[in-house]
């Protein structure tokens, strides 16, 4: 039989194909790979960050129980609120920080907006005093428009948390430090006021609906000089001694009225409002968790990756 012979420039040519085809699928390949890989780092990263907060979950529950058994509150939570416990163990593999510090250390922001109720006259002028004090202090341009946007927040008249999610929802009020640091930032970018994120907010201020006294045993030395009009140096001093007096004494011996100020702080009686923030590690990543311990009960449980 007579065979045609195939051109030469058509096998190039299908040579060429072939060698495209093949390049194409390679292409392919490659690309799945790479979906592939990044779809099982995803993995691996969810996997983790869900042991993570199966660890947190445990952690969370083994504090509380001993914060329960625990009798002396006042005596844990006083070493605590000094002293953060590190929790380590000898091979390295388990490393865990508890903080907790006290909810009812400072005037409650919500004070601001309690004029009409009669029976908190003393602290909505104290909280007025303090916020006047500050805004003063360093120069905010406009204190009146900041002051109405708290107040409107408070009231629940103007949303600025709008669209998030969680506590800040649930109840009218300023709930937590986020929260208020929201309406700063708004009143800073509406009024180009930069000095006020200068101010140190939470010495004298505190964020929480729960603080109906100020718990002034574990207040800054910037709010008790307020309270008690007392020199702030000589508070730190006796901030500073190891064996000091009670807050009482040192407030009388030095010329203040620890008396006249009874209806606003929660004297000998410790207040068992707390926040502690747990930080741990997890397969080499870092974690946290928060929750709050009011009059023995932990709620408002938070989970961070700190990635």
């Amino acid at each position: 039989m007579d065979k045609t012979p195939v051109p030469f420039d058509n096998v190039k040519h299908k040579k060429g194909f072939a060698l495209m085809i093949t390049l194409s699928v390679l292409a392919v390949l490659i690309a799945l790979t790479m979906v592939l890989l990044s779809y099982f780092e995803e993995v691996q990263e969810d996997a983790a960050d869900t042991t993570a907060l199966i660890q947190a979950d445990v952690y969370y529950s083994d504090i509380t129980t001993v914060f329960d058994k625990f009798k002396k509150k006042k005596d844990l939570f006083s070493r605590i609120y000094l002293y953060p416990i590190p929790l380590n163990s000898e091979d390295g593999r388990f490393s865990l920080l508890l903080r907790c510090s006290p909810l009812s250390n400072g005037a409650n922001i919500n004070w601001l907006a309690m004029e009409k109720q009669q029976d908190m006259q003393e602290a909505y002028n104290f909280a007025q005093s303090v916020f006047e004090f500050l805004v003063q202090q360093y120069n905010v341009q406009d204190a009146s428009r900041l002051y109405e946007m708290l107040l409107n927040e408070i009231q629940g008249k103007d949303e600025f948390t709008k669209g998030t999610t969680g506590r800040l929802r649930q109840k009218k009020g300023i709930i937590t430090y986020k929260q208020f640091a929201q309406i700063v930032t708004k009143y800073q970018l509406e009024v180009d006021d930069p000095k006020i994120s200068q101010i140190p907010w939470k010495k004298y201020f505190t964020f929480s609906s729960n603080a109906k006294v100020i718990d002034a045993e574990y207040s800054s030395a910037e709010l008790l000089s307020l309270l008690f009009d007392i020199d702030i140096q000589s508070i730190k001093e006796w901030q500073a001694q190891e064996m000091k007096s009670s807050l009482e004494s040192f407030v009388n011996e030095s010329g203040g009225s620890y008396m006249a100020r009874e209806k606003l702080i929660a004297g000998k009686n410790f207040l068992e409002e707390s926040q502690c923030m747990v930080t741990y590690k997890s397969a080499d990543r870092q974690y946290s968790f928060k929750f709050e311990y009011i009059q023995g009960e932990a709620k408002h449980f938070e989970f961070y990756e700190n990635n």
